[in-house]
């Protein structure tokens, strides 16, 4: 029997991912994230991204190094190639490549250098002072137009209130470790441990644990070392605690427990708009699960929650911030402006906004319809249709960053991870049992 499309698709990138015990797509992964690394540190027109270059494309190096030798030794000492080798040089590139030069910059910053964090790591500490000293951590039109022109841009915070929470260090000690990128790191790094500790003590599929581990580590390479994931951690940060929030969201679907998954995403979704997509497919899934209820609680009763200050403490600020300004009609232009097609199609075209606008709800409506028709029933379908959904939305948005494309590429790489046995809905009672480990 011929293989439809899809399974041939899964079999060719299995034979890839598996090929040398997995260590081949570990030399490609390293060895090209190196060049990646060299080239942005000689070439980019961005000081923090040249800063970042310069020491992780030795982290990434080194990685290869390792990987071509764990290559010779297979054969002779496959015990020095197995996972728990692998996952060390995974941690190692992490520590080189994202984490280091997050202390660097960080450091450096501290003692002087005004070229060692980009726009958003400012913004978010703004608004953490603001937070501390005013109860909101928005200004509001008047007071950004009262701004210098060449400040206005840095007066909006266009986050959810919660991400304000990651400058507080800073609006209490002016010093390197509080640094919003320092805070950015460790929200990552608990996130994502949770996350792999839920999924590793799941029950494995019928391929066993070493598949299931084997997958587990090549999604955490992906929401960790890929450049797109480290650089932005290093430089700009923001986005890192969001994705690993939803990572454990999904997570914890996969382990059967909807009413955390559904905290883990409200988390994700009170930092930034880009979670609340996946809150909307989590409480779908919940639905299949009987516990639609219990996803929603935390999916939208934690944002709710982080909005209600900053609405009665200023409303119009709230609005000004967190929809004039991302709908294209603040006092000035957002700088997220990559050539993808809808940003394309908005400034080529006679009213290109318009068009761009039309296919992003023709796509929203898209995935709305197969949500609908075709619930999904298990994590793994939930991390798919997030990917392929934000990937569409990152496509076709009049304002983008290459930047945004984590967030697609880690919850694709993700999916594999969650496959898990199918269980019975379960009650709210069930869910707190300890030890309990049914999946979705």
């Amino acid at each position: 029997m011929i293989a439809d499309a899809p399974t041939a698709v899964r079999q060719r990138w299995r034979t890839i991912d598996t090929a040398a015990g997995g260590l081949a797509l570990d030399l490609g992964l390293y060895s090209v994230s190196a060049l990646f690394a060299a080239i942005t540190a000689s070439t980019s027109t961005l000081l923090p991204h040249r800063a970042w270059g310069a020491v992780a494309a030795a982290g990434y190096l080194v990685a290869t190094l390792a990987v071509v030798v764990q290559l010779v030794v297979r054969q002779r000492s496959p015990r020095l190639v197995g996972l728990a080798s692998r996952w060390v040089v995974t941690g190692f590139a992490w520590v080189t490549t994202a984490l280091s030069p997050v202390l660097w910059q960080s450091v450096e910053r501290a003692n002087g250098r005004t070229d060692r964090a980009q726009e958003e790591v400012l913004v978010v500490e703004q608004a953490g002072i603001r937070l501390l000293e005013h109860g909101t951590p928005y200004l509001g039109r008047d007071a950004i137009a009262a701004l210098p022109t060449g400040e206005q841009l840095l007066g909006y915070t266009p986050y959810q209130p919660g991400m304000a929470m990651f400058g507080l260090p800073r609006a209490l000690v002016d010093t390197w470790w509080t640094d919003a990128r320092v805070w950015f790191a460790v929200g990552t790094a608990v996130a994502l441990a949770l996350a792999v500790a839920t999924l590793r003590a799941a029950p494995a599929t019928l391929g066993g644990d070493r598949r299931r581990d084997a997958a587990l580590l090549r999604a955490v390479q992906a929401a960790t070392v890929l450049p797109i994931c480290a650089l932005t951690l290093a430089t700009g940060g923001d986005d890192l605690p969001v994705l690993a929030l939803c990572l454990l969201a999904l997570a914890l679907a996969a382990a059967g427990r909807p009413g955390r998954a559904g905290l883990a995403v409200g988390l994700a979704g009170a930092l930034k708009l880009f979670a609340w997509p996946i809150a909307l497919v989590l409480i779908v899934w919940g639905l299949t699960r009987r516990a639609g209820i219990r996803v929603a609680a935390g999916a939208i009763g934690l944002p709710v929650v982080a909005l209600v200050p900053a609405l009665l403490v200023d409303r119009d600020a709230l609005t000004e911030n967190v929809l004039r300004f991302p709908l294209g009609h603040g006092l000035v232009s957002s700088p997220a402006q990559s050539p993808f097609p809808g940003h394309l199609i908005a400034t080529a075209l006679p009213g290109g906004r318009l068009i761009a606008a039309a296919l992003l709800v023709a796509a929203g409506a898209a995935i709305a319809v197969r949500l609908a028709r075709r619930p999904p029933g298990t994590a793994a379908t939930s991390a798919l249709i997030c990917g392929y959904g934000l990937l569409a939305a990152i496509a076709l948005m009049p304002s983008t960053r290459f930047g945004y494309l984590l967030y697609p590429l880690a919850l694709l790489a993700w999916a594999p991870a969650l496959h898990r046995p199918e269980a019975a809905p379960t009650s709210p009672a069930s869910e707190h049992l300890p030890g309990r480990t049914t999946s979705a």
